[in-house]
This record gives C-alpha cells, structure tokens and sequence, in this order.
C-alpha cells in the first residue's frame, strides 16, 4: 500500500456511551509509527477528551470520517442504525454478533470486516488486547462503590464513643475479573468479603484479597479451556440457588456478577429469596445486560422489592469514561501494532489472535461466529 493507512475514530451514537475507542496519547503513538489518524468530530469530548487534544498530536477533525479510511475504531461501531461506515474498511470494535443479524447485513452491504473486541483468545501474548478484561476491572470497581453509597449503614467497622458498628457483609457471585475487583474494592473499604464461583480453582484468588471463599462443590469439570464457567446442568442449578440462599439473606450487599460466554446470564437470586433478606439491603447485578443474575432486575433501572434496593446497570465502564478509554484504547492500539507490519496492515490468519478476533472478512461472516 503506498498511500499511509489511515485510522478513524468513530464517533458513538449511542446516548448511553460515554466512552472513546481512541485517546491521544496512543493516536500520537500510531502517527509515529507513519499513520495517519482522523476524529470524527467531538468523538472523544464525552470521555475527557477534547478536539484539540487530538490536533496537537497531529489528528485530523472530521464532521463525518472521509472514504480515505482504511481503519474504524470504536467501543460499539453497530450500536445504532444512525452509525456511518466506511465501504471496504477494516472495523475495529466490540460487537453483540452473536445476538444481532443485522450486523452482518451492513457489512455485507458495505463490504465491511471486523476484528471484535470480544473475541480475544485466553492466551498470554494476547492479554494486552483484552478489552473484556480492562473494562470488567472497571465495571467491578464502580460495582463496588454502588454498594457503599446505597447502604443504608457503613462498610467499615467502626468504634465510637456511643458503641461499635460492624462492617457490612458483603457477598460477590462469580469470580472473573470484574468480581475480584469488586472483592478488592469493598475489602479495601473495610467490608466483610465472601466471594462465591463454581469454579474451585476461584478460591484462590479470591482468598489472595482477604475474602472467604464458599463453592457448592460441584464435582464435575465447571470451567471451559479458557477458563470461564461453563454452563450447570438443571440439577446443579437448584442445588446452586438453594446452596446460595442462606448466604443472601445474610449479606447486608449482593454484586452479582456470573455470566456464561454466548449465554444469558445464570440466575442466582430468586425473588423469593431477595424476600427474605435483611431491609435496606443491595444488590448489583452487574451481568444485568445479559439478562441478569437476579430475577427481579431490569436493566437501566433500580428497583426496590421489600425495601431491597436491586440495580441492574447497562454500562458501568461509561460511567468512568476517562479513564475507561484509555485502558480500551492501549487495547486498540496493541491490537493495530500486531496487524502492521512495515508499514503495511497484514491480515495474518496464521496467527491465532487475529484468526480467532476477525470474525467477519469483507462482508462475510467467517465460520466461528
């Protein structure tokens, strides 16, 4: 290619979405690698990020990305219908592809392909791609900050003069990335921890923040090859919710966080028992968009059910946007450094990163999806 490649960055159409796929720092790295680089206008101005941020690194402003564009990058490239492409570009983004057709209908039309985000291998040389892990670090983090600011009393245990008030007991379902940082987080704020996870090779890790750690004990294999907690049969699955119920009603606080990759969200929490738990009680269901870990969730919204406060947040990394961007956009960038090579983007499909992440090649789906 003679002409220098040329990286877009996409503005989100998405009201909820806060974030941008691209901060300055790491564009100024890409146009000394010998890119060139253009905003749409305002992209990053939610995030912290302002237009001439970028134009003093040497970013072109755009009202609209130009046909020059080989490159898109972007938190959620197909998030609204009113998102513009560029024909035959290369869209770098997140994606809901296994649950929206309509994705591979624009890129059809649009002789689109598409590296998503999501589709990063459990493998060690692509942890600096993995945009699930650094926005699940946040998503944990601002979890555990809902539950300090809605209890109805203080995490810490605190001697006073009029008598000691014990810590909040706070209860973590799932031990992924996002549930560990939600344990460090209200550990660090002087909760008492439990963390819980099919996965017995979990308790490790949370026991290494100060957490006690309970499991039901499935015997069986709980975790997939990469490491991620496999679906339970309808047996294990009672057994679990009963196993779980006398833990919920104890906790003063509940951030849920279990999910299954391409399932919805394993339910933990019955109504019936968030009947039986202490008033003025929390709970955050940070896997609420993908159909929620407690029943009585909606998404978006916080609802109350016996004086029980229960969230169910759509996007909690949107809500630390400045600092959410830059860890998604180092993701972006490694990802754009692997794919050049002298100068030139290679589509290498003999390595196992960029052949499990491209999941759609000029309009076509490939056949992993």
């Amino acid at each position: 290619m003679s002409e220098k490649i040329t990286v877009g960055i996409l503005k989100e159409r998405d009201k909820s979405e806060n974030r941008v796929s691209l901060v300055p720092r790491d564009v100024n790295l890409l146009i000394k690698m010998g890119l060139s680089v253009e905003l749409e206008n305002g992209a990053g101005e939610k995030a912290g990020f302002l237009n001439k941020d970028y134009e003093n690194v040497g970013t072109k402003v755009s009202k609209k990305l130009s046909d020059k564009i080989n490159i898109i990058t972007s938190v959620n490239a197909f998030s609204s219908q009113g998102n513009s492409y560029v024909k035959n570009s290369l869209v770098i983004s997140t994606t809901n592809l296994r649950n929206d057709n309509k994705i591979i209908e624009i890129c059809k039309k649009n002789n689109l392909s598409v590296i998503a985000m999501e589709y990063v291998p459990r493998i060690a040389r692509a942890q600096k791609l993995d945009a699930l892990s650094s926005q699940a670090s946040i998503t944990g983090y601002k979890a555990g900050l809902i539950v300090a600011n809605s209890l109805n009393k203080y995490i810490p245990l605190m001697m006073t003069a009029a008598g000691t008030l014990l810590p909040a007991n706070v209860l973590v379902l799932g031990a992924g990335v996002a549930g560990l940082q939600a344990i460090a987080t209200v550990k660090r704020l002087g909760a008492d921890v439990t963390g819980y996870d099919i996965r017995l090779a979990a308790g490790e890790e949370i026991r290494s923040l100060g957490a006690k750690f309970i499991s039901n004990e499935i015997l069986q294999d709980s975790e997939t090859d990469g490491d991620y907690a496999k679906e339970q049969s309808k047996k294990n699955q009672k057994s679990q919710l009963e196993f779980l119920k006398e833990y919920i009603i104890k906790a003063d606080a509940v951030i849920s966080t279990a999910s299954i990759p391409g399932r919805p969200a394993p339910k933990l929490i019955e109504k019936k028992t968030i009947q039986l738990m202490k008033p003025g009680s929390v709970i955050v269901d940070v896997s609420a968009p993908l159909g929620g870990n407690c029943e009585c969730t909606k998404l978006g919204e916080m609802v109350i059910i016996n004086n029980i406060k229960i969230f169910g947040p759509s996007n909690l990394p949107s809500e630390m946007p400045y600092d959410a961007s830059i860890v998604y956009s180092k993701n972006i960038f490694n990802l754009i450094e692997l794919l050049l090579q002298d100068k030139k983007m290679e589509m290498n499909l003999h390595d196992e990163i960029i052949d499990a992440m491209l999941v759609i090649e000029k309009g076509k789906k490939r056949i992993r999806v």
